[in-house]
């Protein structure tokens, strides 16, 4: 089951240092290039991913095709996709070895979270980590 309660949520949030953001774009306008660059002020490393702008640059962040060319440990995979398309970035953050997935606001695939879950990895589904982290006053610990 999804995480949904505030205190697993921040929890989530604060052991996380490492987020491969899926979908992540180089368009202002696009809600994913303001959040990566929140998590970055937060002290998060954003990876982007997105096959369409592989090799630019996303606020200062090489842009990656997918997630099994990263080569780092990742924690958390950031889903910014349709829901149809979920599930794939779910098996591509196993195969990657990711911690956790985390569904945009209007991500919902409880297939996909499931598949994640019995995977071992937690799961948040239809929320935003920038608004959870001002919702909640998340200070990160760092370590």
């Amino acid at each position: 089951m999804p995480l949904t309660r505030d205190e697993d949520i921040a929890e989530l949030l604060r052991e996380t240092r490492t987020i491969a953001m899926i979908g992540a774009s180089d368009d202002p306008m696009r809600p994913s290039y303001g959040v990566m660059a929140f998590l970055q002020k937060q002290g998060y490393r954003v990876l982007p991913v997105n096959p369409t702008i592989a090799g630019e640059h996303v606020h200062g962040e090489f842009v990656w095709a997918s997630l099994d060319q990263i080569g780092v440990p990742i924690d958390m995979v950031d889903i910014f996709r349709r829901s149809d398309a979920a599930g794939e970035a779910v098996d591509a953050a196993i195969k990657a070895g990711a911690k956790s997935v985390w569904m945009q606001i209007g991500v919902v695939n409880e297939e996909a979270a499931r598949h994640a879950e019995a995977a071992g990895l937690k799961v948040v589904m239809n929320h935003c980590p920038k608004i959870e982290i001002s919702r909640l006053g998340i200070a990160r610990v760092e370590g």
